[in-house]
C-alpha cells in the first residue's frame, strides 16, 4: 500500500562496524537502498521513522518515498531487517526501490469475521490455519489485507485462499486451494472416551475368568494324587 510518506537519509562514504556503530551513536542506523537495476547506496536512516512503517497497519507492504540528501527520492519498500535480540532496538535496514509500473509480488494478511453457524448452532471448532496469503499486483494496489465471512460454514465446510477477493490488478499467487479455515467437530472426541472405557471393562471379565482357571489347576493336580494313591 502507498502512503504519502516521505523518509530523508544520509549517504554513508564509509563501510564497517566502527562506521555502523558511529552511525547509531548519531541516532541512525545503517541502511541499504538497491533494485529497480541501479546501484546500491548505503545511507543512514532514523530507525524511528523505520520502526514507525513497520509497526503500522501495512507493515512491510508499505511504499513511501525516500529522500537521500544530495541523491535520489524515490519509492521504497523495507525488505529486511536487523534487531537487537536483547534490547529489541533496530539496527540496519534494507530498502529495496520500487516501480510503480511494474507488477510485484506481495504476502498479504487474512482475517475472518463473523461467527460460524457451525460453532453456533453445531457445537464445532473454528481452526484458522493460513493467516495470509501471496498475491502479485502492481505497486499502487496493494491491499492492506484481506476478509473471509465465515458465517455460513458447517462442520466440515471450509474456506479457501481460492474465496480471498482479489481485484484489479491483483493475481493470487498461493495455492487456491490452500484452506484459510475451517469448522471440526468436538463430538468424535466426546464420543471416544466412554467407547475406551467400554473396551476396558469388557476385558475384566476375561481376566477373571483366566484367573479361575489358574485357581482350579491345583485343585485338579491335589484330587488326581490322591486317586493314585
Amino acid at each position: 500500500m502507498r502512503k504519502d510518506i516521505t523518509i530523508t537519509a544520509e549517504v554513508r562514504t564509509s563501510r564497517g562496524k566502527n562506521e555502523a556503530r558511529r552511525t547509531r551513536k548519531a541516532g541512525n542506523i545503517p541502511a541499504v537502498v538497491y533494485g529497480a537495476f541501479q546501484d546500491a547506496v548505503s545511507i543512514a536512516i532514523s530507525p524511528k521513522e523505520i520502526a514507525k512503517i513497520t509497526r503500522s497497519s501495512s507493515g512491510l507492504n508499505t511504499i513511501f518515498n525516500l529522500a537521500v540528501t544530495g541523491g535520489e527520492t524515490t519509492p521504497v519498500m523495507i525488505v529486511d531487517s536487523q534487531v537487537d535480540p536483547i534490547r529489541g532496538k533496530l539496527l540496519h535496514a534494507d530498502l529495496k526501490r520500487v516501480d510503480l509500473t511494474k507488477r510485484i509480488k506481495v504476502t498479504v494478511p487474512v482475517h475472518t469475521e463473523g461467527e460460524p453457524f457451525g460453532v453456533k448452532v453445531q457445537g464445532g471448532l473454528l481452526e484458522i490455519i493460513t493467516r495470509s496469503v501471496e498475491i502479485e499486483c502492481l505497486p499502487d494496489e496493494i491491499p492492506e489485507s484481506f476478509t473471509v465471512n465465515v458465517s455460513e460454514l458447517n462442520i466440515g465446510q471450509s474456506k479457501r485462499a481460492s474465496d480471498v477477493a482479489v481485484s484489479g490488478s491483483m493475481k493470487l499467487i498461493s495455492d487456491p486451494q490452500s484452506v484459510i479455515a475451517h469448522i471440526v467437530s468436538l463430538r468424535a472426541e466426546e464420543v471416544a472416551t466412554p467407547a475406551e472405557g467400554a473396551a476396558v471393562t469388557a476385558a475384566e471379565p476375561e481376566v477373571a475368568k483366566k484367573g479361575k482357571k489358574e485357581e482350579e489347576a491345583p485343585a485338579a493336580a491335589e484330587k488326581e494324587k490322591g486317586k493314585k494313591k
